[in-house]
């Protein structure tokens, strides 16, 4: 890759490294230089701009970002479309974060433009919550480094996976001594109970019985004959030996200790046994409160089926000091809602269906045959075909039949009598249907672009970062803009403002600071269909080939 100041002769087709504002156009940094662009730096006096040329065989940012993201993710795990060289995978399902720290150092290693950051390993996650982020340093990646990557990649299994948590039946011990109070047994299965159903499984029997060996060994029999994986033994006492009663009442149970003990604080005296093909747990003291301590670590692991040996046990030092810590959260219910952790964005998708497709008169426009499918039914599946969610479809004009049409679709119908009145009200009957919801932003589309695909969609989710001045994002295709456009919730009073038939795009110059154009491949967005010849120039067959 060349990098450096480029002559604006040269320029066409560069990659812009630092961004310019013209006196009607911003460059911003990465795009692509168009002719246009060239001609308007060289109008506004510009003669060289910073700028990277790609060299044959480097990988572009974007194309280097997706390929790696697909070849580390594993089961459980969806990634976003790359865009400025990021991709960022999500879970799919609430689960565990399983890393191979030693590939994913291997790989981080290899060259300095690729990085890949994760959760730490076996970290908790919900659906949807990011797991992990390949960012790719400059513009393109040399050949050698990426050969090396997918290598890494594709040796020893998924580098980055998501182990689901399982619904288990989970069986709890608890011995007692002479003294000992009902309630301290009372509040200790409250709380493992509660920790057990926050992990989706079912605290399934309760026993409790004398702090003593055989007592101990009779109910691990019960149990296992019982159906329970695993079983936790709570002692009236703290375990303080391999030789103590727990311990013992496992081995009396034919079972084994794997190991005694752990790196982490509170949570040093867990008991590590397995009788059998059941795991056994003997409980630290700390286990009696909700607080995180080092048995909900192993716990979780055992709930997603991931293996947890002694060497596992004994790796847990690094980040294990978690006394005193206020972030860590409690289980639900015990301290409110955790802190909120980075998430796929959620973004919503409405269709404009409302129109009155006067220039194509009689004819509905939406209701035409493109290629096998009414042009409503494209725009409609591109939608639910991509990770917006939830759908919804505005109609209007010929309501009933646009309905008819896309019946069986997962989608929500939104009613807009003024339809006549212009695209604007299509627009805040939208905007009222996401009152409550909780989204992030929503993409608009027109029901007559059938160009339009899921990929296009997901490339302006993808490029959609409020935080970095990405909170509208416009497709574009060879410097001309197109639709459909995503707008961020910080937007949506100004839009429910607009009258008429203008659209939002009124609101493009006040708030320029936040508008991200994303390239794409194919002029798919630059496409609508408003009269008879034009509809005619979709199906020809080198339009349709095309698409």
């Amino acid at each position: 890759m060349k990098f450096g100041p480029t002559p604006l002769a040269e320029a066409e087709g560069a990659i812009l490294a630092h961004g310019i504002r013209l006196p009607k156009l911003a460059l911003k940094k990465g795009r692509v230089l168009s002719a246009a662009d060239v001609a308007a730096l060289r109008a506004t006096g510009h003669e060289s701009v910073v700028a990277a040329r790609l060299e044959p065989g480097d990988v572009p940012e974007d194309v280097a970002a997706a390929q790696i993201a697909a070849a580390v993710a594993g089961d459980n795990l969806s990634h976003s479309a790359a865009f400025t060289g990021r991709c960022n995978l999500f879970a799919a399902a609430r689960g565990l974060a399983v890393v191979d720290t030693a590939r994913l150092d291997r790989l981080n290693l290899l060259d300095e433009a690729i990085t890949v950051a994760t959760l730490p390993p076996f970290a908790l996650v919900e659906p949807r919550q990011m797991v992990a982020t390949i960012k790719i340093i400059p513009f393109a990646v040399p050949p050698a480094a990426m050969a090396g990557a997918q290598i890494i990649a594709a040796n020893g299994g998924p580098l980055i996976r998501v182990a689901p948590l399982k619904a288990k039946r989970v069986g709890l011990i608890q011995t007692r001594l002479a003294g000992m109070k009902d309630s301290v047994l009372a509040k200790t299965l409250a709380t493992t109970r509660a920790r057990i159903a926050d992990l989706g499984s079912e605290l399934v029997a309760d026993t409790i019985v004398e702090h003593e060996e055989a007592a101990v060994a009779a109910a691990i029999a019960a149990q296992r004959t019982a159906g329970c994986d695993p079983i936790l033994v709570m002692g009236a006492s703290a375990i303080v030996d391999r030789r103590d009663a727990i311990p013992a009442a496992v081995v009396a149970s034919g079972g084994e200790v794997l190991h005694f003990g752990m790196p982490v604080d509170p949570g040093n005296l867990l008991l590590l046994g397995r009788v059998g093909e059941t795991p056994v747990l003997g409980l630290p003291g700390c286990a009696r409160s909700p607080k995180l301590n080092g048995f909900d670590w192993v716990l979780q692991r055992l709930l997603a089926d991931v293996a947890v040996t002694r060497a596992d046990i004994m790796r847990m030092g690094a980040g294990g000091l978690l006394m005193e810590i206020p972030t860590r959260p409690l289980p639900r219910g015990e301290a409110g809602p955790a802190p909120s952790a980075p998430h796929a964005p959620r973004i919503a998708a409405i269709v404009m269906a409302a129109g009155r497709s006067s220039r194509m008169a009689p004819a509905n426009k939406l209701l035409t045959d493109v290629d096998g499918r009414l042009m409503v039914q494209r725009a409609v599946d591109a939608a639910l075909a991509s990770h917006a969610r939830p759908v919804a479809v505005v109609t209007g004009h010929d309501g009933a039949r646009v309905r008819e049409a896309l019946a069986g679709r997962a989608v929500e119908f939104l009613d807009n009598p003024d339809y006549a009145e212009g695209l604007s009200t299509s627009v805040r009957a939208g905007l009222s249907w996401l009152e409550g919801k909780t989204v992030d932003g929503a993409v608009f589309m027109l029901g007559d672009m059938p160009l339009v695909t899921a990929s296009h969609i997901d490339r302006l989710i993808a490029a959609f970062n409020p935080v970095e001045g990405r909170a509208i994002c416009v497709p574009a295709h060879r410097g001309k803009r197109g639709n459909p456009v995503l707008w961020g919730s910080r937007f949506f009073a100004d839009m429910r403002a607009l009258e008429g038939d203008q659209g939002a795009r009124s609101l493009f110059r006040e708030h320029a600071e936040q508008v991200c154009e994303v390239e794409m491949d194919d002029d798919g967005v630059l496409v609508d269909v408003d009269t008879p010849e034009a509809l005619a120039a979709l199906r020809r067959p080198a339009r349709q080939e095309s698409a």
